[in-house]
């Protein structure tokens, strides 16, 4: 592994018109993915078989309620998952740059050390318990990239963090500041930019703009949009914020109680949500343009899930919910009609429930 680090410069002679083009190419796939809470004969199953595939070069964004797994997946995909998680089943297949490819959850400690940040990077929710406050930050980023690049002196890594600084858009001399004398959303740039020390390929953001105001949200989302779009990397970016993945993510993958249940173009999520807990989170922000609303909102509070209801988990939350929905559990699939892209977990979308499907999810 080479010691040298590539400037912003050096990156933007070798791409044409700074995003390279996807074309559909994997980076990341997590297959059958789950997750056990608690070890002996009675576990909490907080994921359960969740499959997802984040292509290179697009923003994959996953939504849903508080509790119901995001946080969870991103954890146990870097194997970052704290004692009592267990994963139980799965694989997370991640595509190098050479085209090899390698599952996360069978690497050596000693090649998962080396594949963190290199090839794959997370953005934790806090920024003020992720940075340590006894630790100036430049000091912190720099031992980041001498931990992973021995070879590299402590003054080109002081360059590079500078750089990073700058990238962000932090001043180069703020690297010399603690964390409790920057504000909330400089704290969360110095994370996204020791986030991306190594130009990973795959950015993880976990709820990166939680407690920030909503001008703040705006400008750092902007910014990472920006710097995927000049750098090339792949973002899963993980909100329960609806609104804010409807104007930054290519896909959107909703979740409820540790499953997908709905997967399709951003675009098409919003438009044209096909899930009754898609259709709920949709409600449940004021639109941005056009005439006011209510918000409907949706009723109730997501299951335990140590005791998680017969057949679909939203049944009893879901206006709609028929018999067969409070006996048997759904399958994320297509949809009757077939749309390419959509995935959705739900009996109403079924051939033979065609009668009861609502108008708003079959629009």
């Amino acid at each position: 592994m080479s010691a040298s680090i590539t400037t912003t410069a050096e990156r933007g002679a070798v791409r044409e018109g700074g995003r390279p083009s996807s074309g559909g190419e994997p980076v990341l796939e997590i297959r059958d993915l789950s997750v056990d809470y608690g070890y002996g004969d009675d576990p909490t199953h907080v994921l359960r078989k969740v499959s997802l595939t984040l292509n290179r070069g697009e923003v994959l964004g996953l939504a849903g309620e508080s509790g119901c797994g995001k946080s969870t997946l991103a954890y146990a995909a870097t194997r970052l998952l704290a004692p009592p998680g267990l994963i139980t089943s799965g694989e997370v297949w991640l595509t190098g740059r050479d085209g090899t490819r390698a599952d996360l959850l069978r690497l050596s400690d000693r090649e998962l050390r080396s594949t963190r940040w290199q090839d794959i990077a997370i953005v934790f929710q806090g920024a003020m318990s992720s940075l340590n406050p006894v630790y100036r930050i430049g000091r912190q980023i720099v031992d980041g990239i001498l931990a992973h690049r021995p070879g590299l002196s402590r003054s080109a890594a002081a360059e590079r963090a500078a750089e990073l600084l700058e990238l962000v858009g932090i001043p180069a001399d703020r690297l010399r500041s603690y964390p409790h004398q920057l504000s909330g959303g400089m704290r969360q740039r110095v994370m996204i930019a020791m986030a991306l020390a190594l130009e990973p390929q795959v950015l993880i953001m976990d709820e990166p703009t939680t407690a920030l105001d909503v001008v703040m949200q705006r400008q750092i989302l902007e910014q990472v949009m920006e710097l995927r779009d000049r750098l090339g990397f792949s973002v899963v970016l993980i909100t329960h914020d609806v609104s804010l993945l409807v104007e930054v993510a290519d896909r959107i993958a909703i979740m409820y109680a540790g499953e997908i249940v709905e997967q399709a173009d951003a675009g098409d999520v919003y438009r044209r949500p096909r899930h009754p807990y898609a259709h709920g989170l949709l409600g449940s922000f004021p639109p941005l343009h056009g005439p006011r609303r209510e918000l409907s909102g949706i009723p109730g509070s997501p299951p335990d899930l140590s005791r998680l209801p017969q057949g679909c988990p939203f049944a009893p939350r879901c206006p709609h919910a028929t018999d067969v929905c409070r006996e048997a559990r759904p399958v994320l699939g297509t949809t009757r009609s077939a749309e390419h892209g959509r995935l959705v977990s739900c009996h109403l979308h079924d051939p033979e429930l065609r009668d009861v499907l609502p108008a708003e999810l079959a629009r």
